[in-house]
Formats: structure tokens, sequence, C-alpha cells
């Protein structure tokens, strides 16, 4: 029986998250922190600051993902200075929107390479920590509504997604008991750049109302997945995916639908 109290508390347990200095990741790594972890947060580039609960820091170390070698030292270098690795979260990731048609096979490639093959590289190197350890190791790999749906301007990334999801349920059967690992598919979310990725304001709200729960989601909701995955409430759930969507985007062919049938009654 898990205690309630104790349920969704990580002291003692060190946690590394990919991409972890901005945006989603730094919500992850905050929301990691607040439930009493020791965080690790990577990026390619030293922030101007890190992640902070109360005094309590995360830890930044420098790595490009893309790079297997990289993502070993990492792993290496986090159980060298905390003795241990509890949770990897694989947030780094995404993709600029670009034409199918036109787009370079060089852009293709690392976009499949940030997206897919760095997270298959991270996990192996947890795995080769989290599989000796007493306490099983957890991996929560960062999906996208791209990866089920189609996604004009992002088909390489879309792929990568995909192949993320395949790749989550793959390392949970060969894996299993010593290390769980899911996945999240992430919705529609307001991040900083969110002009950037759905226009204006008013584009926005318009998004936001098509969505069951009439809001878009936030860093926070995606942050108390992750939580929830690396919990022992979750002992039990691995291979799983976790759409945190808000219900999902209604289809657009049943706007299309009532718009062009016949008025009823």
């Amino acid at each position: 029986m898990i205690d309630a109290n104790d349920s969704l508390s990580m002291a003692g347990k060190v946690a590394l998250v990919t991409g972890g200095t901005k945006g989603i990741g730094r919500i992850i790594a905050t929301r990691l922190l607040e439930a009493g972890a020791k965080v690790v947060v990577c990026g390619r580039n030293e922030p101007e600051s890190v992640p902070e609960v109360e005094g309590r820091k995360a830890e930044f170390i420098a790595c490009d993902v893309r790079q297997a070698a990289a993502c070993k030292e990492l792993v290496d270098t986090v159980v060298a200075r905390h003795g241990r690795l509890d949770l990897l979260v694989n947030n780094a990731g995404g993709s600029p929107g670009v034409d199918a048609a036109t787009v370079s096979p060089r852009f293709s490639e690392a976009i499949i390479t940030l997206n897919l093959i760095a997270p298959l590289h991270m996990s192996q190197a947890a795995y080769q920590v989290m599989h000796k350890q007493p306490e099983r190791g957890s991996i929560v790999n960062i999906a996208s509504v791209a990866a089920t749906r189609p996604s004009p301007g992002t088909a390489a990334y879309g792929a990568a997604k995909a192949g993320l999801l395949s790749l989550t349920t793959s390392l949970a059967q060969e894996w299993g008991p010593l290390v769980r690992v899911n996945a999240i598919i992430v919705g529609l979310i307001e991040t900083e750049s969110a002009e950037l990725t759905y226009g204006s304001v008013e584009a926005q709200e318009a998004i936001a109302e098509a969505t069951p729960m009439k809001r878009m989601g936030n860093g926070h909701d995606i942050a108390n997945g992750v939580l929830f995955l690396a919990s022992p409430l979750a002992e039990f759930v691995s291979g799983a995916t976790l759409q945190i969507h808000g219900g999902g985007e209604k289809p657009h062919f049943l706007d299309l639908v009532q718009r062009y049938s016949p008025q009823q009654g």
C-alpha cells in the first residue's frame, strides 16, 4: 500500500531533464524540485538562470544530446556527482515549420536525430545506471500530437515523434521490470513563443474555444503528468502513452458537415 502523503514525493531522488532550461522543460524541472528531487538540467548553452524553488536550484550541465558520446558523459557526470539517477525526462526537441517537398536532407536528419535518436541515446545511457540500482528507474519521453495526426510543415518532426512512441513501448518491453518507460503526448500548449506558433491572441482564444476543456494547455499540465509517471502511483504503468491535450482537437470535417448540411426543423 502506498502512503498517500508520500505518493508524489521525489525526496532523495535524482532527476535529469534534457532541455530543462526553458519552456516546458523548465516547468517540469521546477515541478520536480517542488516534489523534493535533486534536478539536473542540460542544454547546449548555459542559461541566464536555472529552475529554483525556495533556494534549491537545479544544476546545469552543458550537453548536446545529439551526440551519443555526450549523452553517456552527461549521465556519468550526474551519477558521479549525485550517486544515482532515478528519472530521465527526454524533453529536448522541436522543429520549425518547413515545406516537406523542398526541405534539405541535412535538416530532416537533424530533426530526426534531435527528436528520436537523441532520446534513444539518453535512454541507453540512463539504463546502464538505473538497472543496477536497488530501486527501479523511470524514463518519460515527451512526444507531441504531431505524432498522431497530420501535421503539415512538420513531416520529419511528426515522424520522429511517432517513432518516439514506438521506442517507448519497445524499451518498456525490453527493460521491465527494472526500468519503466512511458511517454506523454503534448497537445496545444501556451508557451513564451505562443504567438510564433499559434498566431495572434485572438487566434489563440479561438483555438482554446475549439478544445473540449475550453482552454489551451500549459507547462504545469505537462509537469504534473511527468510527476505522476515518475511516482509510486504509476508503479505498474510502463509502455503507456499519456495524452495531455484537453480532449484533443475537434475534427475540421465536422464543422464542414454542419456548415453544408440542410437546416433541421
